[in-house]
């Protein structure tokens, strides 16, 4: 978008065009145009220039979160991350087993991987190999 070109300042203008208002509210044209355009002031910018205030723009913003962000519910309903669970009663202590059959299982696979039988992974050689003989 052009708000935000590599070697333009770090400043926002003050009026932002029409092609880069959607950007700014991180939506696309057609939800803009619909949900957004018809409650804010154009600002004409030349003979075809279409800009609007950026302050608008945020305002609309804290309107729209407000009532449809996580603050404030419609309908008295409550935000995803507003339930409280209650703490388990037997969580792990860091760096311990929770269960005795994972401590047995794992003191089992800790006997078999440090007994001193260990099988053989290669295998037996099946066929003698000889010298080549030469076809002189």
């Amino acid at each position: 978008m052009a708000i935000f070109k590599e070697n333009t300042p770090s400043l926002l203008p003050r009026l932002i065009r029409l092609r880069d208002a959607a950007f700014y509210l991180g939506m696309d044209k057609n939800r803009f145009n619909s949900l957004v355009r018809p409650q804010l002031t154009e600002v004409p910018i030349g003979k075809q220039g279409i800009a609007f205030d950026r302050l608008d723009l945020d305002a609309w913003a804290d309107d729209y979160i407000a009532r449809n962000g996580r603050l404030d519910q419609p309908n008295g309903g409550s935000s995803w991350d507003a339930k409280k669970y209650q703490d388990s009663s037997n969580a792990a202590i860091s760096g311990t087993l929770t269960k005795k059959c994972e401590d047995d299982a794992f003191a089992k696979a800790l006997a078999k991987a440090t007994s001193g039988k260990r099988k053989s992974t290669s295998r037996a050689k099946s066929k003698k190999f000889g010298k080549l003989q030469s076809t002189e």
